[in-house]
């Protein structure tokens, strides 16, 4: 499968929808930048945009993909219920926010953003995606930074569920990359086919100079944000590289032109746990 990838690659959800395996990023993009660089990410072949109301900028990203030209059958849109918004008033709210600021007709996939606000609460914000599903307010639906724990508090109650009203779980997007493999949730996800996007998989540029990344970089001529991208898309992941630096933009699209070895990805096995970012995985069932 791995040789095989191109740009266009895309895999199926459970929802039956499809996903690019390349997607565009724009945490911390700031909202006057975010209309020039998403444009440009979609002009030189990204597909997917991945944004979030917490990140204020879901206006400009989705007009920056949509000015590109490419018909909107061909792209993909991803935005996230805010944590402080995590109950079912609140997250209705806010996907009826994102359509108005986007300007979009449906987006293709919704996320609660962090398994926050007690059960009540994601499980209300739950049944308010389940509902704009439904209504084709979205099309595909998931989840974020969701440990075993959530995820298995959520299918305990979708068999409780008419299969309806259970809504159908998609994705969980957590922080994925060498240094923080999570088997326990990788191997949750797998067995029942939910899509994992993989955030944060250049590990925030603080792994570049890792003695694990520069031989694999001189190996196959690429840099180790390449190396690490295509480690993620080996992996099955979605990868969700972000950069305002055009250049590294494209870098970061030039990842199909080799393919790692066996014994290449068997040397990225850390075994460790070292988050770069928040890690909402482990947050008790109570928060």
């Amino acid at each position: 499968m791995a040789a095989k990838l191109d740009i266009n690659s895309k895999v199926r959800m459970n929802s039956g929808h499809d996903i690019p395996l390349l997607g565009y990023g724009v945490y911390q993009t700031p909202a006057a930048e975010a209309e020039d660089v998403t444009h440009h990410a979609i002009k030189v072949g990204y597909r997917h945009v991945d944004s979030a109301t917490v990140y204020k900028n879901e206006q400009p990203s989705a007009a920056g993909m949509m000015k590109a030209g490419v018909p909107r059958e061909q792209l993909f849109y991803t935005s996230k219920v805010p944590p402080r918004s995590i109950n079912y008033k609140d997250a209705k709210a806010c996907v009826d926010e994102s359509l108005q600021k986007t300007g979009l007709k449906y987006i293709d996939l919704y996320l609660l953003h962090a398994p926050y606000g007690g059960k009540e609460g994601r499980l209300g914000a739950w049944k308010a995606l389940v509902e704009a599903a439904k209504d084709g307010k979205v099309r595909s639906i998931g989840v974020s930074n969701y440990g075993v724990h959530h995820l298995e508090e959520l299918e305990e109650w979708q068999k409780q569920q008419s299969k309806d009203d259970a809504g159908i779980l998609s994705v969980n997007q957590v922080e994925l990359h060498p240094w923080l493999s999570r088997p326990d949730i990788v191997s949750w996800c797998q067995q029942r086919n939910v899509i994992l996007e993989a955030y944060s998989p250049l590990v925030r540029n603080t792994r570049a100079d890792d003695p694990l990344l520069t031989p694999l970089a001189k190996k196959h001529n690429k840099s180790p944000a390449q190396i690490l991208l295509r480690w993620g898309l080996q992996k099955g992941f979605v990868v969700l590289p972000k950069s305002v630096t055009k250049s590294r933009i494209e870098e970061n699209k030039n990842i199909y032109d080799f393919e790692l070895n066996a014994e290449d990805m068997q040397s990225l096995e850390t075994g460790k746990y070292e988050p770069c970012a928040w890690d909402p995985t482990v947050a008790p069932l109570s928060e």
